[in-house]
């Protein structure tokens, strides 16, 4: 079997009906009936009409939106009997086989894709791409009529065929490595180069860069100057269309990916390039922007509408009308087709650039992210580490360095802090985090064709929270501003948490709030800066946040309870206060299934109790040290009954195994004969 990619962000299942997920969790079971349609259209595909093959087509791609289909249309092999017809002599079928598995790609996620590589997708799909491209040179000097129409279907199955390569690649490392193998970067940057007339492929071959250059050393290599140079005309293009800034955002974090083969005299300048197209992108009001196109979109309907209806009555005063035949009332034409919209992204202008708007943002501060922040080791390289007797001694000191989160924030180069500070990056980040703009939420909502746009606006204020998160913790306290600045930050943080009464219902939101919280008090506290949130605002967070079903948010607020518990104790008038953060971390500790959530909870308790004569008095009023010796041999046998169930959890385990299981007897030690040690959880232990 292949390996997963890890990604920083997850792009969402592609579905051009946007219901993939709704239906499948409308309908979860499957019986005998799930498989007759599948069964009927695959038997179609080998129909000697090509009519017939791309009608079968065409439904497969509506079937496989349904993820109750998917394991009849795996157990008939589906894959094996789509991909020859990805050549077919006929170039309509072509295109709808491409559609096809690119739908199956997107909603059957990492298993289908890396079921696809098995069956060998790879062979004729990169066939497709190489007779494609050939395809298009041919045609450069043919009839402009048979150049035009040829031209087309060759560009509309290219890019079908570089979505499903997309798809393919970012779940699969098998897929990269053929991709690499196979040559298809020069094949793919023709393609790209080609800009000027196809921004549709383009954008299509820029996702697909961007996924494929990711840790990928080996494909780094094949970049020549004529390559580069194509990513250059690209990302410095004049045209200013939604489609072009989405266009130019993808290849900036393509060409980010590359940093490490650009030459260091170039470095600067290329950082430059990339953050003023950031910038420019973060720049533009989305929510303005899509209120002005729904406007226009309103506009053209109604002036389309009115266009036809005049049409039809001067064509009816020309009808001489039959005595016998039946009158029809009159009913206004029906804009938009059924069928033909299954396998492509929205045709209506308006709707195609809001949300190339809103892709390009959301990209941006996700490649801003990945300025600031490492990446997780390979799959090798933890499988090296956990073979190796130095395994331990590197997850505690990568663990210790990075906060106890696994994507460590790094020191910013001066290159890429310049331009951060020159194209006002900070800034532009913390205005989109405020709230989607509510007039382009309500319009949107009252759309069924725009209405995922809320989502997707939602969505950039969470990617800004988690940059800001990033900004926080790399950047110096002057650099952000000064104290005065930090706090109005926590001001505005704290008003966009509370003004929502129903926020722990708002998991994205949730966690990227907290983190953006957590990482926002934690420089505050270091600072000696004090701190805005009340108890009751503190308490009300972590109590919702607690018992949210995703780890991160648990991890987040028993954080910021640490962090602020920890000012606290070295207060006066605090002893009621640390009573109940200290009785709130024992009760997680202790219950919490998760051992990553427990052990940030024994770390801060730590943090908590290790100073302060308040904090003294609280914890011998809570019987701390008695519940800690109690949950000692729990937490242990906890933690090792953990290691043996999974892989992954093993890595987040070695957290706190190596630093809570050795610190907690050392600190339960120092508590019994009266003495505080430092509260740092990853201090050289002894062992």
């Amino acid at each position: 079997m292949g390996k997963s990619r890890t990604k920083r962000f997850k792009r969402p299942q592609f579905s051009p009906t946007g219901d993939c997920q709704a239906e499948a969790a409308a309908n979860g079971t499957e019986g005998e009936e799930d498989d007759e349609p599948a069964a009927e259209l695959l038997e179609k595909l080998q129909h000697p009409s090509a009519e017939v093959r791309e009608c079968a087509c065409a439904g497969l791609a509506r079937l496989v939106q349904q993820r109750p289909a998917l394991p009849g249309l795996a157990r008939r092999d589906a894959v094996r009997r789509l991909g020859p017809l990805l050549l077919d002599p006929s170039l309509a079928v072509r295109e709808t086989a491409a559609g096809a598995l690119r739908n199956l790609s997107a909603c059957g996620g990492f298993e289908v894709c890396d079921d696809m590589v098995t069956k060998d997708i790879m062979t004729p799909l990169v066939a497709l791409l190489k007779e494609c491209s050939a395809g298009l040179d041919s045609n450069e000097m043919s009839p402009q009529e048979k150049k035009d129409q040829n031209r087309n279907s060759i560009e509309n199955i290219a890019n079908e065929a570089m979505n499903v390569l997309w798809n393919i690649c970012e779940c699969s490392s098998r897929a990269v490595s053929i991709f690499n193998k196979e040559g298809c970067l020069e094949i793919v940057l023709k393609y790209l180069s080609r800009f000027s007339t196809n921004v549709d492929l383009a954008i299509s071959v820029a996702y697909c860069l961007q996924t494929v250059t990711e840790d990928n050393p080996e494909l780094l290599n094949s970049f020549t100057a004529p390559a580069l140079h194509v990513l250059e005309s690209a990302m410095l293009s004049p045209v200013s269309s939604m489609d072009y800034i989405l266009l130019k955002t993808l290849v900036a974090g393509t060409v980010w990916n590359l940093k490490d083969i650009i030459p260091s005299k170039s470095q600067a300048e290329i950082i430059n390039a990339i953050l003023k197209i950031l910038s420019e992108v973060l720049e533009v009001d989305a929510g303005e922007i899509v209120i002005q196109m729904k406007e226009a979109e309103t506009q053209r309907l109604k002036a389309a509408t009115e266009t036809e209806e005049i049409q039809e009555n001067a064509n009816g005063d020309n009808l001489i009308e039959d005595d016998e035949m039946e009158e029809i009332p009159h009913k206004r034409k029906v804009r938009r087709k059924t069928f033909i919209s299954d396998l492509l992204p929205p045709t209506d202008k308006e709707l195609r650039e809001a949300i190339a708007l809103l892709t390009a943002q959301q990209t941006a501060l996700e490649i801003i992210v990945n300025m600031c922040c490492s990446e997780d080791p390979s799959d090798d390289e933890w499988e090296e580490l956990s073979s190796s007797d130095e395994s331990d001694a590197f997850m505690e000191n990568s663990f210790s360095e990075c906060g106890g989160q696994l994507l460590s924030p790094l020191c910013l180069s001066h290159e890429v802090h310049t331009a951060f500070t020159n194209y006002l990056i900070p800034k532009k980040i913390f205005e989109k985090t405020a709230f989607p703009n509510s007039i382009a939420v309500d319009l949107c909502s009252r759309s069924p064709t725009w209405k995922s746009l809320v989502r997707k606006m939602n969505t950039i204020q969470c990617r800004a929270l988690v940059c800001l998160q990033s900004l926080v913790s790399l950047l110096d306290v002057d650099h952000l501003g000064g104290a005065a600045a930090l706090q109005t930050l926590a001001q505005h943080l704290s008003q966009l948490l509370f003004s929502q009464p129903d926020f722990a219902k708002h998991v994205d939101f949730l966690e990227a709030i907290s983190s953006a919280l957590r990482a926002l008090l934690q420089t505050m506290a270091s600072k000696n800066i004090s701190q805005c949130m009340t108890p009751d605002q503190l308490m009300t967070l972590c109590t919702a946040g607690i018992h949210s079903s995703n780890t991160g948010v648990r991890v987040n607020v028993v954080s910021i309870l640490g962090i602020t518990g920890s000012v606290l104790a070295k207060e006066d008038g605090t002893l009621e206060t640390l009573k109940t953060i200290g009785c709130f971390l024992l009760e997680v500790a202790t219950k919490d299934p998760s051992l990553v959530v427990a052990g940030e909870a024994l770390d801060a308790l730590f943090d908590v109790f290790a100073d302060g004569k308040e904090a003294e008095r609280a914890s011998i009023q809570i019987k701390l040290l008695s519940a800690l010796k109690e949950f000692q041999p729990v937490f242990k046998t906890k933690g090792l009954t953990s290691l043996q169930q999974r892989c992954w959890p093993w890595l987040q385990s070695t957290e706190v195994l190596t630093g809570a299981g050795r610190f907690l007897p050392r600190w339960l030690t120092h508590m019994a004969v009266g003495r505080r040690p430092h509260s740092s959880l990853f201090d050289s232990a002894e062992t």
